[in-house]
């Protein structure tokens, strides 16, 4: 089974950085195409970073540039180096896949604020 868990959230300043990770115990990201979301307080989940089997990323306009998305040589863990962190960008995050989805986890939640 499946089991996908985000981790290094935290506080950060604007203009900051912040890594998070994402870990994978069933093998999900050696089949499938994957990403990250966020859900922002009073929107909507979003998908704001994808990777596919080949490698290709693909950012959404309000994170493009700024934040890269990235799995590791083993397959088990999933990237997202975020740099020149704005308010906005102040959500829980989570990662999943594309075309299928696993149960989600509990996100890892994400607040800049100076």
């Amino acid at each position: 089974q499946v089991q996908l868990v985000e981790s290094g959230g935290g506080l950060a300043q604007p203009g900051g950085s912040l890594r998070l990770s994402c870990a994978d115990s069933g093998g999900f990201f050696s089949t499938d195409a994957v990403a990250w979301y966020r859900e922002a307080p009073g929107k909507q989940r979003e998908r704001i970073a994808s990777i596919l089997l080949d490698g290709t990323t693909n950012y959404t306009d309000s994170v493009k540039g700024r934040f890269t998305i990235s799995i590791n040589d083993a397959k088990n863990t999933m990237y997202l180096q975020m740099n020149k962190l704005k308010p906005e960008d102040t959500a829980v995050y989570y990662c999943n896949g594309i075309l299928r989805w696993m149960s989600w986890g509990q996100g890892t939640q994400v607040t800049v604020s100076s």
